[in-house]
């Protein structure tokens, strides 16, 4: 048996000799090093990433919470801006109420006793007729001159023409001071600042005419007045409140109609616990665009200047006020038909959100 030359076997000690697979394991784990600190390094990447996406998120929910605070800060802002606009709208309001409340008695006074002058001066031309009809008996028999004397100065003054005359002036004009005493009468009614906070039952008819004889010279240029007057009962209610929504219908109704005279109709009925009221025109009507906006405070087709704005805004809130509700019926061209709806009895409770 032979025994194998040195060369037969590698020598461990020599390098020249070493195996050949020596560099293909260094290499293995030089890859093997890279790919471990690669893979920490994607890891470390990764997970810096996330937390970068993860703020990214947490800003973006940030940001959309303050743009929503921002759009309810907003909005806030606009109903309290129309609450206080509102307010400002009630205060003068009741100003008026009460200054017209104040001269309505202030001119009651002397219409008192004009009114009673009047009946006393009647009185007293009666018996002057009288006398000189007594007069006018005694001038046949009285001396020729004296007679014709009489007989000329009575036909220098036409004693016929203001026998005639003088009762159809005092008859007038007692009509126009009873016009002027309803007129004042109304216009307490209308304002009733002595029971303007607190809850009553009042009669809608009554304060609808009242309103009427109120606004009288915005809708006698402009319209004819037709009442429909339904059996409804009273109403509680709050009554200068009500006849203000009243009145705002009617004159917006009075400014709908050209310049081609109108009509307005006012129509009351009953439906079991509500009674209704409409105030209708023969007017321009309201476009579609314009439907969904008109209770909005200070939105109005009006001219700069003819309008706040608020009229609509505030019966709005009157009749929410009242756990009630205003209907529309429109259309251009042909007119408009607004519908109140009130109970007849008032629930105490909260106010309807929404009204001031």
């Amino acid at each position: 048996m032979m025994t194998p030359t040195p060369t037969d076997q590698p020598d461990p000690l020599n390098p020249f000799t070493a195996p050949a697979a020596a560099p293909d394991l260094a290499l293995r784990r030089a890859n093997d090093s890279l790919e471990h600190l690669i893979a920490q390094r994607t890891a470390q990447l990764a997970e810096a990433n996330a937390r970068l996406e993860d703020d990214i998120r947490q800003r973006s929910a940030a940001d959309a919470e303050l743009r929503q605070r921002n759009l309810e800060l907003t909005d806030l802002n606009a109903k309290l801006s129309m609450a206080q606009q509102q307010l400002v709208q009630s205060e003068k309001l009741a100003s008026i109420g009460e200054l017209a409340a104040g001269v309505a008695h202030e001119i009651n006074n002397p219409i008192g006793y004009i009114f009673s002058n009047f009946g006393t001066l009647q009185s007293y031309l009666d018996q002057l007729f009288d006398m000189l009809a007594v007069y006018q008996q005694a001038e046949a028999s009285a001396p020729p001159a004296l007679a014709q004397a009489l007989a000329a100065k009575r036909a220098e003054i036409d004693l016929d023409f203001l026998r005639d005359d003088i009762p159809s002036l005092m008859r007038e004009s007692k009509e126009g001071i009873v016009r002027v005493r309803h007129i004042v009468q109304d216009l307490k009614d209308f304002s009733r600042t002595d029971a303007s906070q607190e809850w009553g039952w009042a009669n809608l008819h009554a304060g609808i005419d009242s309103t009427l004889n109120i606004v009288a010279n915005e809708v006698k240029y402009k319209a004819d007045v037709i009442k429909e007057y339904g059996s409804i009962p009273e109403i509680e209610c709050l009554p200068s409140q009500i006849n203000q929504v009243i009145m705002n219908l009617i004159v917006n109704a009075a400014h709908a109609i050209g310049e081609q005279r109108g009509r307005i109709t006012l129509r009351t009925g009953l439906d079991g616990d509500e009674v209704w009221v409409e105030v209708a025109d023969n007017g321009s009507g309201i476009s579609r665009e314009n439907l969904s906006r008109i209770f909005d405070p200070f939105f109005t087709t009006k001219a700069i200047g003819k309008g706040t704005g608020l009229g609509l805004s505030l019966a709005y809130g009157i009749v929410q006020k009242h756990h009630g509700r205003i209907e529309v019926d429109t259309e251009l061209g042909k007119g408009t038909c607004f519908r109140i709806v009130l109970p007849v009895h008032h629930v105490p409770g909260e106010t309807p959100e929404g009204t001031a």
